[in-house]
This record gives C-alpha cells, structure tokens and sequence, in this order.
C-alpha cells in the first residue's frame, strides 16, 4: 500500500500546543492502519458510523469523546467488546476524552470523526486540521455561510484530508442522473423541485432543567450562546431515536441544513455548480411556484418541494426529458437512459462508491475526497441562503463569486454567527 505513517500524522498538534511527533513514531505500529478518534457518540456516530469502522481491516478505534460520560462509556463498551472478539484487530484500550481538544493533542490519532450537532462543526474541524488530523465532518459542514472559509483554509494550510458526510455523492443512482444531466441526455434544465427538506429552525424557547451531573453543558454548548439544559437538546443515553436539536437556529439549520445538505448538493452537482451557486432566491409568497425558489445564471430554478413522484427526493426537468432520484430510487424519462452507454468525450463525475471506503483511500493516496471543504462550502451555502430567505420573507440577491447579496446589509449581517469565548475560529 501507498500508505506511511507519516503521511497520516502530517502537520500534527499546530496550535495545539502539543509535542512535536517524534519521529521515531513513524515506525510504529502498522502503518497500513488508520488510528480513528471519535467526537460525538450520539446516535449518527454510534448507529451510523461505529459498526462500520470497527469492521474494517485497515482501520482501528482508538479514542472516543463526548461531554455527556454515559453514553461516551457505553460506546467504549461497544467496540471494546467488538475487540474482544476480534483479537488480531484489538488496537488495546479505547481512552475516552471529554474534551475534544486533549484528543487532537495525541500524536497517535491519525483521523477524526465529527459527529456532533453541528453549531461545532466548524471549530472542531479547524482544530482538527491544525492538529494534523485528517477529518470525517457529517453534514452540514457549517452553521453559517462565512465559517465555510476558516474550514477551507485549515484544511488547506495544513495539507489534511477533508471528507464531507454527503454521502449521496457515493451513491451511483446520484452520480448517474448527475452525469446524465451534466451531458445533456435531458436538455437544458428547466427545474429541479427537491423533496423531504423541511423547513429552518427557530430560537430555542426550551425551558430550564436540571444539569444531569454526567453532562458537561458548558462543552456541550460550546460556540453556541449559553442557555440552560433541557433533555430535548441532549436526551441521556438515547440512541433510539435523533435529538432534537437541529429543531433550534444555535444548533442547527433545521431541515434545510439536514435532508437540505444532502438534496441541495446534489443539485449543485447535477447543475455543474460545485464552485458556484444561484443568483437570486425568491420565497414563496413572491414565486411562481408558491415555493421557495434558487434562480441560477442559466436559468435553472430549484423549487424547495414539489417533487413528483412523491417518493424522488430530486425531479429534474428538462426540455427533452426528466429525472427522478432518491435512495434507492431512480426513474427517468425516457426510459432507456438509464441504459446510457458513454463515450469517450462525455463527462464522467468523480466515482466513489462508499463514503468511508473514499476517505480512507485517500488518506493513503493523499488524494482529495469526493466532498471536499470546497463543495461543502457551497453547498452549505445554498441551505444558508434558503434559511435567510425565509427569515427575511422576501427575495434576496447573492453574488456567487464574491460571496456577498447585493446591496442588502440586513442579509449581508446574517452571513456569520458569533461564537461564544473561547471557541471563535
């Protein structure tokens, strides 16, 4: 394999203040293995992630961490069992942290895992990167449309790989109806109308309850403003069903930043926008459409819902055809294109055909991910520029270029989000 371990600790502990990596530790242990820490044991890590990196033969889980120690036990729990059973994979034991800071601080993490709510995104993966780790951030990669950049230049300056959780991009149903788009088989886009996004947050109005004592709120929060515990944000030990945090504007973006990250990107990559993004979003009570609608240069429209069949999570149009597409689910008209067969000048999009699967490889092959920081950033953006709109109730002008609206100070202020001392990044 391309893999040294070198390659994995490039760039460890900058900012951090932790030792230099020494370098008789490139030696050992197997440099074929990719040493993982986990941030955040809520429900996405441990029912979404953990079973999967613990299966895999080049990977070994080294760290977890989490702020709340019943749950962050239990996931040590988990795979240490799985270890167990699995000797000639047992990495030894799991150390758990409860501050993320002292886990980058280790030289022998090679990776990070983030999967938190997301208002942390964007510090952890900032300091990730300035650790010399190499990140797995879950979507959406920011809580605002400015902290895209910090992510972006971290990670670049640092020389780290960068996997953003839009997994649909791994998913070859997505990659085809993109390509078949992308080459024209449709003709010119019409419209998209994107299904199963709901709508933004709204200001936390939760009231106040007792902090359990095997919680450290304060990390919780973290760059958010601070506000008491309530168990809706952050439910003990509940792996049964998602928190509702993504509910609230300090966490989250609500759907528009959840189901929204996955559809809106898919969008961008069908449209040839990935270093781009509209021009204008209009809300309902101006569109035609009686939705929220992104207007692109070319003219494109992406409609927030009304997608038909209701099971596609994206209906493209076209002027000689259509594309519906979802998990599982791919119908176009007319038939016969999913039957496409490429020529040699047609274009091909990026293939990956596991998430994981990608990240991993290209940490080994120092090559970029099918998400970069890049792509997450504009596509990011999108969800941001649909929750401003709303919030605003009339149509906002954006310059995709210079990444700023047009002559409208009040939606130019909500491009950024205060991070509470000492998280600002």
């Amino acid at each position: 394999m391309e893999l040294t371990r070198r390659d994995f600790l490039r760039g460890s502990a900058l900012a951090l203040g932790a030792a230099a990596v020494p370098s008789a530790f490139a030696a050992e242990p197997d440099p074929n293995i990719c040493r993982i820490g986990l941030i955040g044991m809520g429900v996405q890590c441990v029912k979404g992630h953990l079973n999967g990196l613990l299966h895999r033969r080049d990977v070994r889980v080294v760290a977890m961490c989490d702020p709340e120690s019943i749950r962050l036990n239990k996931a040590k729990e988990i795979a240490e069992n799985y270890y167990t059973q699995h000797p000639e994979k047992n990495p030894g034991p799991i150390a758990t942290f409860e501050d993320f800071r002292d886990m980058l601080a280790r030289p022998d993490i090679d990776a990070v895992l983030i999967a938190t709510q997301t208002h942390w995104h964007p510090t952890m993966s900032v300091l990730a990167a300035r650790a010399g780790k190499h990140i797995y951030c879950e979507k959406p990669m920011t809580l605002s449309i400015e902290e895209g950049h910090a992510i972006i230049e971290a990670v670049r300056a640092n020389n780290v790989i960068f996997q953003l959780g839009s997994q649909q991009r791994s998913d070859d149903r997505f990659r085809l109806a993109c390509e078949l788009v992308r080459n024209g088989r449709i003709g010119k886009v019409k419209e998209i109308f994107i299904n199963n996004v709901a709508g933004p947050s709204r200001e936390c109005d939760l009231p106040a309850e007792p902090t359990p004592p095997t919680l450290n709120w304060d990390l919780w929060l973290g760059p958010a403003p601070w506000r008491p515990y309530n168990k809706v944000l952050c439910p003990l030990n509940n792996w049964a069903n998602f928190p509702q945090w993504r509910q609230y504007r300090d966490y989250d973006g609500g759907g528009m930043t959840n189901w929204g990250a996955h559809h809106f990107d898919i969008a961008q990559w069908a449209l040839g926008m990935d270093e781009s993004g509209p021009i204008m979003v209009i809300p309902p009570k101006e569109s035609k459409y009686k939705r929220l609608t992104y207007v692109y240069a070319n003219g494109a429209c992406v409609i927030h819902g009304g997608a038909k069949p209701g099971r596609a999570g994206l209906e493209i149009i076209g002027e000689k055809g259509r594309i519906c597409v979802n998990r599982g689910y791919l119908y176009t008209e007319p038939e016969e294109l999913m039957r496409t067969k490429w020529g040699a000048y047609d274009i091909r999009l990026y293939e990956s055909r596991n998430h994981h699967d990608n990240f991993f490889d290209c940490i080994r092959k120092h090559k970029d991910c099918i998400c970069t920081p890049e792509i997450g950033h504009h596509s990011s953006i999108v969800c941001h520029l649909g929750i401003i709109c709303y919030r605003l109730d009339r149509t906002v002008r954006w310059d995709p270029v210079h990444e700023g609206f047009l002559n409208d100070h009040e939606a130019n202020q909500l491009m950024c989000k205060p991070h509470r001392y000492p998280w600002g990044v």
